[in-house]
Protein backbone atom coordinates (compact mmCIF):
# COMPACT_ATOMS: atom_id res chain seq x y z
CA UNK A 1 0.00 0.00 0.00
CA UNK A 2 1.16 3.57 -1.36
CA UNK A 3 1.83 6.07 1.78
CA UNK A 4 -1.37 8.68 1.47
CA UNK A 5 -0.68 11.30 -0.79
CA UNK A 6 1.27 9.10 -3.19
CA UNK A 7 0.35 7.86 -6.82
CA UNK A 8 0.52 4.54 -8.39
CA UNK A 9 2.26 4.15 -11.87
CA UNK A 10 5.14 6.48 -11.65
CA UNK A 11 7.77 6.98 -8.63
CA UNK A 12 8.30 10.72 -9.27
CA UNK A 13 4.16 11.49 -8.55
CA UNK A 14 4.38 12.32 -5.08
CA UNK A 15 0.98 14.27 -4.35
CA UNK A 16 1.87 18.20 -3.96
CA UNK A 17 -1.23 18.68 -1.99
CA UNK A 18 -0.04 16.72 1.31
CA UNK A 19 -0.27 18.35 4.09
CA UNK A 20 -2.92 21.15 2.20
CA UNK A 21 -5.95 21.34 4.98
CA UNK A 22 -7.75 20.84 2.28
CA UNK A 23 -6.17 17.85 1.47
CA UNK A 24 -5.87 15.94 5.17
CA UNK A 25 -6.37 12.25 4.46
CA UNK A 26 -7.17 11.79 8.52
CA UNK A 27 -7.16 8.17 9.89
CA UNK A 28 -10.95 7.59 9.10
CA UNK A 29 -12.78 4.51 10.35
CA UNK A 30 -14.86 3.41 7.12
CA UNK A 31 -17.62 0.97 7.09
CA UNK A 32 -18.26 -1.97 4.90
CA UNK A 33 -20.67 -0.26 3.42
CA UNK A 34 -18.78 2.38 2.32
CA UNK A 35 -16.44 0.14 0.61
CA UNK A 36 -18.99 -0.84 -1.24
CA UNK A 37 -20.16 2.27 -2.17
CA UNK A 38 -16.89 3.23 -3.30
CA UNK A 39 -16.07 0.33 -5.00
CA UNK A 40 -19.23 0.50 -6.85
CA UNK A 41 -18.08 4.61 -7.99
CA UNK A 42 -15.07 3.24 -8.95
CA UNK A 43 -16.76 0.64 -11.38
CA UNK A 44 -19.01 3.15 -12.75
CA UNK A 45 -15.86 5.23 -13.37
CA UNK A 46 -13.79 3.26 -15.48
CA UNK A 47 -16.74 3.19 -18.16
CA UNK A 48 -15.84 6.58 -19.37
CA UNK A 49 -11.86 5.16 -20.29
CA UNK A 50 -11.35 6.43 -23.86
CA UNK A 51 -14.03 8.76 -24.14
CA UNK A 52 -13.50 11.45 -21.15
CA UNK A 53 -10.01 12.13 -21.68
CA UNK A 54 -7.68 14.31 -21.17
CA UNK A 55 -10.69 14.66 -18.26
CA UNK A 56 -9.95 12.33 -15.52
CA UNK A 57 -12.56 8.66 -15.16
CA UNK A 58 -15.16 9.51 -12.47
CA UNK A 59 -17.79 8.13 -10.95
CA UNK A 60 -20.67 8.47 -8.29
CA UNK A 61 -23.14 7.15 -6.08
CA UNK A 62 -25.32 8.52 -4.01
CA UNK A 63 -26.81 6.45 -1.13
CA UNK A 64 -28.87 7.49 2.37
CA UNK A 65 -29.93 5.10 5.30
CA UNK A 66 -28.19 1.96 3.65
CA UNK A 67 -30.16 2.39 0.40
CA UNK A 68 -28.26 3.77 -3.25
CA UNK A 69 -30.49 6.75 -4.16
CA UNK A 70 -28.80 7.71 -7.61
CA UNK A 71 -25.67 6.34 -9.96
CA UNK A 72 -23.79 7.87 -12.80
CA UNK A 73 -20.29 8.78 -14.15
CA UNK A 74 -18.31 10.96 -16.60
CA UNK A 75 -19.80 9.11 -19.66
CA UNK A 76 -17.55 11.47 -22.22
CA UNK A 77 -15.28 14.83 -22.35
CA UNK A 78 -18.36 17.78 -22.27
CA UNK A 79 -20.86 15.63 -20.63
CA UNK A 80 -21.84 16.57 -17.13
CA UNK A 81 -19.79 14.87 -14.44
CA UNK A 82 -19.93 12.43 -12.04
CA UNK A 83 -21.76 14.23 -9.28
CA UNK A 84 -24.31 15.86 -11.84
CA UNK A 85 -25.17 12.89 -13.35
CA UNK A 86 -25.82 10.94 -10.28
CA UNK A 87 -27.98 13.53 -8.63
CA UNK A 88 -29.60 14.08 -12.14
CA UNK A 89 -30.54 9.88 -11.95
CA UNK A 90 -31.66 9.69 -7.86
CA UNK A 91 -34.94 8.60 -7.13
CA UNK A 92 -36.34 9.70 -3.49
CA UNK A 93 -34.70 12.88 -1.63
CA UNK A 94 -30.72 13.35 -1.67
CA UNK A 95 -31.02 16.23 0.68
CA UNK A 96 -28.93 14.49 3.65
CA UNK A 97 -27.11 11.96 1.87
CA UNK A 98 -24.05 10.99 1.27
CA UNK A 99 -22.20 11.20 -1.98
CA UNK A 100 -19.61 8.57 -3.00
CA UNK A 101 -17.19 10.10 -5.46
CA UNK A 102 -13.91 8.96 -6.96
CA UNK A 103 -12.20 11.97 -7.09
CA UNK A 104 -12.90 15.60 -5.51
CA UNK A 105 -15.68 17.24 -6.74
CA UNK A 106 -14.65 20.15 -9.17
CA UNK A 107 -15.00 23.80 -8.31
CA UNK A 108 -14.55 26.00 -11.52
CA UNK A 109 -16.87 26.40 -14.44
CA UNK A 110 -15.12 24.50 -17.70
CA UNK A 111 -17.06 22.56 -19.87
CA UNK A 112 -19.66 21.63 -17.31
CA UNK A 113 -20.68 24.02 -14.11
CA UNK A 114 -18.44 23.21 -11.07
CA UNK A 115 -19.98 20.18 -9.13
CA UNK A 116 -19.19 21.10 -5.88
CA UNK A 117 -22.01 24.04 -6.15
CA UNK A 118 -24.47 20.69 -7.51
CA UNK A 119 -23.80 18.92 -3.95
CA UNK A 120 -24.62 22.04 -1.51
CA UNK A 121 -27.69 23.30 -3.67
CA UNK A 122 -28.87 19.52 -3.48
CA UNK A 123 -27.81 19.82 0.88
CA UNK A 124 -26.05 16.91 0.91
CA UNK A 125 -24.95 15.84 3.98
CA UNK A 126 -21.49 13.72 2.89
CA UNK A 127 -19.13 13.66 0.52
CA UNK A 128 -16.52 10.79 0.86
CA UNK A 129 -13.72 10.83 -2.23
CA UNK A 130 -10.40 9.22 -2.02
CA UNK A 131 -8.21 11.90 -2.88
CA UNK A 132 -7.79 15.59 -4.04
CA UNK A 133 -7.84 16.75 -7.68
CA UNK A 134 -4.41 17.96 -9.05
CA UNK A 135 -5.76 19.88 -11.41
CA UNK A 136 -4.33 23.33 -10.60
CA UNK A 137 -7.97 24.66 -10.81
CA UNK A 138 -9.09 22.12 -8.20
CA UNK A 139 -6.52 21.38 -6.22
CA UNK A 140 -8.43 21.34 -2.75
CA UNK A 141 -10.89 24.06 -3.60
CA UNK A 142 -13.47 21.48 -4.02
CA UNK A 143 -13.24 19.96 -0.29
CA UNK A 144 -12.86 23.45 0.78
CA UNK A 145 -16.22 24.86 -0.67
CA UNK A 146 -18.09 21.66 0.63
CA UNK A 147 -16.80 21.90 4.57
CA UNK A 148 -17.55 26.06 4.01
CA UNK A 149 -21.28 25.21 3.35
CA UNK A 150 -21.00 22.68 6.52
CA UNK A 151 -21.12 19.71 4.41
CA UNK A 152 -18.20 16.90 5.90
CA UNK A 153 -15.35 15.63 3.78
CA UNK A 154 -14.17 12.34 4.21
CA UNK A 155 -10.63 11.63 2.03
CA UNK A 156 -8.77 8.05 1.64
CA UNK A 157 -11.09 5.42 1.19
CA UNK A 158 -9.77 3.31 -1.94
CA UNK A 159 -7.15 5.81 -2.01
CA UNK A 160 -4.52 3.41 -4.16
CA UNK A 161 -7.45 2.49 -6.11
CA UNK A 162 -8.99 5.40 -7.23
CA UNK A 163 -5.15 6.69 -7.98
CA UNK A 164 -4.16 3.41 -10.03
CA UNK A 165 -7.61 4.24 -11.86
CA UNK A 166 -6.50 7.71 -12.83
CA UNK A 167 -2.72 7.68 -12.79
CA UNK A 168 -2.40 8.68 -17.10
CA UNK A 169 -4.19 11.61 -15.82
CA UNK A 170 -2.39 12.29 -12.20
CA UNK A 171 0.91 12.16 -14.48
CA UNK A 172 -0.52 14.55 -16.91
CA UNK A 173 -1.40 17.13 -14.68
CA UNK A 174 2.03 16.93 -12.27
CA UNK A 175 4.56 16.32 -14.94
CA UNK A 176 2.86 17.73 -18.27
CA UNK A 177 3.62 14.80 -20.01
CA UNK A 178 0.90 11.40 -20.93
CA UNK A 179 1.32 7.97 -19.46
CA UNK A 180 3.49 6.12 -21.85
CA UNK A 181 2.67 2.37 -22.41
CA UNK A 182 4.95 -0.01 -24.18
CA UNK A 183 4.28 -3.14 -26.64
CA UNK A 184 5.25 -5.64 -28.26
CA UNK A 185 5.48 -9.47 -28.98
CA UNK A 186 7.94 -11.83 -29.27
CA UNK A 187 8.57 -15.84 -28.99
CA UNK A 188 9.49 -17.42 -26.61
CA UNK A 189 13.19 -16.72 -26.54
CA UNK A 190 12.87 -12.85 -26.85
CA UNK A 191 13.03 -12.18 -30.64
CA UNK A 192 10.55 -9.88 -32.42
CA UNK A 193 11.58 -10.49 -35.87
CA UNK A 194 14.23 -13.13 -38.12
CA UNK A 195 17.55 -11.86 -38.27
CA UNK A 196 16.44 -11.20 -42.19
CA UNK A 197 13.55 -8.61 -40.31
CA UNK A 198 10.24 -10.84 -41.10
CA UNK A 199 8.39 -10.18 -38.00
CA UNK A 200 4.47 -10.70 -39.09
CA UNK A 201 3.52 -12.71 -37.64
CA UNK A 202 4.95 -13.55 -34.30
CA UNK A 203 1.61 -13.05 -32.29
CA UNK A 204 -1.75 -14.66 -32.79
CA UNK A 205 -4.94 -13.57 -33.85
CA UNK A 206 -6.38 -13.11 -31.22
CA UNK A 207 -3.37 -10.65 -29.35
CA UNK A 208 -3.57 -8.59 -32.85
CA UNK A 209 -6.97 -8.06 -31.85
CA UNK A 210 -6.42 -6.99 -28.29
CA UNK A 211 -3.75 -4.54 -29.45
CA UNK A 212 -6.37 -2.79 -31.97
CA UNK A 213 -8.48 -2.79 -29.18
CA UNK A 214 -5.81 -0.65 -26.84
CA UNK A 215 -5.04 1.55 -29.87
CA UNK A 216 -8.90 2.78 -30.04
CA UNK A 217 -8.53 4.28 -26.51
CA UNK A 218 -4.91 5.97 -26.42
CA UNK A 219 -4.48 10.00 -27.90
CA UNK A 220 -0.84 8.46 -29.68
CA UNK A 221 0.91 5.63 -30.80
CA UNK A 222 4.40 6.04 -31.86
CA UNK A 223 7.34 4.31 -33.67
CA UNK A 224 10.44 5.28 -35.56
CA UNK A 225 11.06 5.68 -38.86
CA UNK A 226 12.48 2.17 -39.47
CA UNK A 227 9.26 0.35 -38.61
CA UNK A 228 7.59 2.01 -41.29
CA UNK A 229 10.25 1.67 -43.68
CA UNK A 230 10.51 -2.32 -42.84
CA UNK A 231 6.54 -2.78 -42.17
CA UNK A 232 4.53 -0.20 -43.97
CA UNK A 233 2.06 -0.03 -41.04
CA UNK A 234 -1.44 1.98 -41.33
CA UNK A 235 -1.26 1.84 -36.88
CA UNK A 236 -4.83 2.41 -36.85
CA UNK A 237 -7.52 0.82 -34.32
CA UNK A 238 -9.43 -1.71 -36.93
CA UNK A 239 -12.26 -1.97 -36.36
CA UNK A 240 -12.12 1.91 -34.94
CA UNK A 241 -12.16 2.42 -31.23
CA UNK A 242 -13.16 5.71 -29.06
CA UNK A 243 -10.70 7.77 -29.71
CA UNK A 244 -8.87 8.44 -32.67
CA UNK A 245 -5.06 8.19 -32.36
CA UNK A 246 -2.20 10.45 -33.55
CA UNK A 247 0.08 8.69 -35.21
CA UNK A 248 3.37 9.84 -34.01
CA UNK A 249 7.04 8.75 -36.17
CA UNK A 250 10.28 9.66 -34.74
CA UNK A 251 12.04 10.60 -37.85
CA UNK A 252 15.22 13.30 -37.13
CA UNK A 253 15.61 14.22 -40.94
CA UNK A 254 11.71 14.33 -41.57
CA UNK A 255 12.43 11.69 -44.48
CA UNK A 256 9.01 9.48 -43.93
CA UNK A 257 8.14 8.48 -48.01
CA UNK A 258 5.01 10.56 -49.29
CA UNK A 259 3.79 6.84 -50.59
CA UNK A 260 3.76 4.84 -47.23
CA UNK A 261 0.66 4.30 -46.26
CA UNK A 262 0.63 6.10 -43.13
CA UNK A 263 1.25 9.70 -45.54
CA UNK A 264 -1.58 8.69 -48.00
CA UNK A 265 -3.74 7.71 -45.02
CA UNK A 266 -3.44 10.98 -43.52
CA UNK A 267 -6.70 12.69 -44.40
CA UNK A 268 -8.43 9.96 -42.14
CA UNK A 269 -5.61 9.49 -39.19
CA UNK A 270 -3.51 12.36 -38.39
CA UNK A 271 0.45 11.65 -38.62
CA UNK A 272 2.69 13.97 -36.44
CA UNK A 273 6.56 13.31 -37.40
CA UNK A 274 8.83 13.97 -35.21
CA UNK A 275 12.11 16.03 -36.87
CA UNK A 276 15.14 17.88 -35.87
CA UNK A 277 16.86 20.88 -37.38
CA UNK A 278 18.82 18.32 -39.27
CA UNK A 279 15.48 17.89 -41.45
CA UNK A 280 15.78 19.86 -44.97
CA UNK A 281 13.32 22.50 -45.74
CA UNK A 282 12.36 20.38 -49.03
CA UNK A 283 11.29 17.32 -47.04
CA UNK A 284 9.67 19.54 -44.27
CA UNK A 285 7.15 21.38 -47.10
CA UNK A 286 7.02 17.91 -48.67
CA UNK A 287 5.51 16.38 -45.51
CA UNK A 288 3.31 19.80 -44.36
CA UNK A 289 1.70 19.68 -48.09
CA UNK A 290 1.18 15.83 -47.89
CA UNK A 291 -1.17 16.84 -44.58
CA UNK A 292 0.95 15.79 -41.84
CA UNK A 293 1.88 17.44 -38.75
CA UNK A 294 5.75 18.43 -38.68
CA UNK A 295 7.10 18.99 -34.92
CA UNK A 296 10.98 20.07 -34.93
CA UNK A 297 12.47 19.67 -31.47
CA UNK A 298 14.90 22.79 -30.50
CA UNK A 299 18.33 21.65 -30.91
CA UNK A 300 19.48 18.85 -33.47
CA UNK A 301 22.35 17.22 -31.15
CA UNK A 302 20.26 16.42 -28.47
CA UNK A 303 20.59 13.29 -26.87
CA UNK A 304 17.72 10.23 -27.61
CA UNK A 305 16.49 10.63 -23.88
CA UNK A 306 16.38 14.68 -23.92
CA UNK A 307 14.19 14.11 -27.42
CA UNK A 308 12.35 12.55 -25.93
CA UNK A 309 10.99 14.06 -22.67
CA UNK A 310 10.59 17.52 -25.15
CA UNK A 311 8.31 15.47 -27.29
CA UNK A 312 6.14 14.38 -24.31
CA UNK A 313 5.97 17.71 -23.23
CA UNK A 314 4.48 18.55 -26.16
CA UNK A 315 2.47 16.26 -26.51
CA UNK A 316 1.02 17.17 -22.80
CA UNK A 317 0.52 20.47 -24.38
CA UNK A 318 -1.82 18.72 -27.00
CA UNK A 319 -3.74 17.05 -23.83
CA UNK A 320 -2.37 13.43 -25.33
CA UNK A 321 -3.27 11.67 -21.55
CA UNK A 322 -1.82 7.99 -22.88
CA UNK A 323 0.51 7.38 -25.05
CA UNK A 324 1.57 3.94 -26.97
CA UNK A 325 4.96 2.99 -28.01
CA UNK A 326 4.81 0.13 -30.62
CA UNK A 327 8.70 0.18 -30.76
CA UNK A 328 10.64 -1.01 -32.96
CA UNK A 329 13.49 -2.32 -30.72
CA UNK A 330 15.71 0.92 -30.67
CA UNK A 331 12.82 3.41 -30.10
CA UNK A 332 11.53 0.94 -26.77
CA UNK A 333 15.33 1.16 -26.03
CA UNK A 334 15.54 5.48 -25.91
CA UNK A 335 12.36 5.33 -24.39
CA UNK A 336 13.86 2.57 -21.12
CA UNK A 337 17.27 5.15 -21.22
CA UNK A 338 14.64 8.07 -20.47
CA UNK A 339 13.37 5.89 -17.66
CA UNK A 340 10.10 7.26 -19.54
CA UNK A 341 8.10 3.87 -20.02
CA UNK A 342 5.15 3.72 -17.19
CA UNK A 343 3.48 0.47 -18.15
CA UNK A 344 3.42 -2.57 -20.55
CA UNK A 345 2.19 -4.71 -22.62
CA UNK A 346 3.81 -7.98 -23.88
CA UNK A 347 2.14 -10.89 -25.73
CA UNK A 348 4.45 -14.15 -25.93
CA UNK A 349 3.89 -16.45 -28.62
CA UNK A 350 5.09 -20.24 -28.18
CA UNK A 351 7.69 -19.94 -31.14
CA UNK A 352 11.68 -19.85 -30.90
CA UNK A 353 13.57 -17.89 -33.77
CA UNK A 354 17.22 -18.33 -32.22
CA UNK A 355 20.22 -16.49 -33.84
CA UNK A 356 22.45 -13.64 -32.69
CA UNK A 357 21.42 -11.21 -35.26
CA UNK A 358 17.88 -11.48 -34.97
CA UNK A 359 16.64 -8.92 -32.44
CA UNK A 360 15.11 -8.19 -29.16
CA UNK A 361 12.34 -6.24 -28.16
CA UNK A 362 14.73 -3.60 -26.10
CA UNK A 363 17.66 -2.28 -28.02
CA UNK A 364 20.17 0.56 -27.34
CA UNK A 365 23.03 0.92 -24.62
CA UNK A 366 20.22 -0.95 -21.75
CA UNK A 367 20.44 -0.55 -17.93
CA UNK A 368 24.13 -1.74 -16.69
CA UNK A 369 23.02 -2.05 -13.08
CA UNK A 370 20.72 -4.96 -12.18
CA UNK A 371 19.63 -2.88 -9.10
CA UNK A 372 18.61 0.10 -11.17
CA UNK A 373 16.40 -2.22 -13.70
CA UNK A 374 13.23 -1.32 -14.49
CA UNK A 375 10.71 -3.42 -12.59
CA UNK A 376 6.65 -3.97 -12.61
CA UNK A 377 4.65 -4.44 -9.61
CA UNK A 378 0.87 -6.09 -10.19
CA UNK A 379 2.51 -8.32 -13.08
CA UNK A 380 -0.58 -10.25 -14.69
CA UNK A 381 -0.29 -13.11 -16.93
CA UNK A 382 -3.23 -14.33 -19.01
CA UNK A 383 -4.07 -16.40 -22.18
CA UNK A 384 -4.93 -14.74 -25.72
CA UNK A 385 -5.37 -17.55 -27.97
CA UNK A 386 -2.33 -19.46 -28.33
CA UNK A 387 -0.08 -16.87 -26.48
CA UNK A 388 0.59 -15.17 -23.35
CA UNK A 389 -0.09 -11.40 -22.52
CA UNK A 390 1.85 -9.87 -20.13
CA UNK A 391 0.82 -6.65 -18.03
CA UNK A 392 2.09 -4.60 -15.30
CA UNK A 393 2.64 -0.92 -14.10
CA UNK A 394 6.19 0.61 -13.30
CA UNK A 395 6.60 -0.05 -9.25
CA UNK A 396 7.08 2.62 -6.81
CA UNK A 397 10.35 2.83 -5.56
Amino acid sequence: MPEPGSILGHPSLKNPLKGNPCYDIAMISFTEFDYQMMRRALELARQGEGLVEPNPMVGCVIARNGQVLGEGWHQRFGAPHAEVDALANATGEVRGSTVYVTLEPCCHHGKTPPCSAALIRAQVAKVVAPQADPFPRVAGGGFAQLREAQIEVATGLLQAEAADLNAPYFKLQRIGQPWVIAKWAMTLDGKIATASGESQWISGETSRQWVHQLRGRVDGILVGRGTVEADDPLLTARPAGLRTATRIVLDRRAQLRSSSRLVQSVAETPVLVVATPAASDEDIVRLHAAGCDVWISPAEEKADAELLHELLRELGTRGMTNLLVEGGGQVLGSFLAADAIDEVHVFVAPKMIGGEKAPGPVLGAGISQLDRALSFANLRVEPSGDDWHLSGRRAIE
